[in-house]
């Protein structure tokens, strides 16, 4: 059974740093790709940033670039999300997902989330 279980979410005042975490279990995490999301209130879910399995190569939305960095640890089976220079506009539920191959199938799976709320 996959799960991701996210941890780290909470209140930081504008241009403080969180760091996030997602521990996945259930399928073999080295194998895939993963990806951070967030939601804001009213919004459309979207993407955050990406990281490849094989070399860790990462890749992020335009709003994020230089200020958040992407990592996973394999051995730990472990996602990261290292949040530097929060705006307000980084409010969100933040989700962590993968789309794990069984059996030919693709299926798409998300974590319950963590809020993240940058305010003074």
């Amino acid at each position: 059974q996959v799960q991701l279980v996210e941890s780290g979410g909470g209140l930081v005042q504008p241009g403080g740093s969180l760091r996030l975490s997602c521990a996945a279990s259930g399928f073999t995490f080295s194998r895939y790709a993963t990806r951070w999301y967030r939601q804001a209130p009213g919004k459309e879910r979207e993407l955050v940033a990406g990281i490849t399995s094989v070399t860790s190569s990462p890749n992020y939305a335009d709003a994020v670039k230089g200020r958040f960095t992407i990592s996973r640890d394999n051995n730990k089976n472990t996602l990261y999300l290292q949040m530097n220079s929060l705006k307000p506009e980084d409010t969100a539920v933040y989700y962590c997902n993968v789309n794990v191959n069984r059996g030919g199938y693709v299926f798409d799976y998300w974590g319950q989330g963590t809020q993240v709320t940058v305010s003074s």
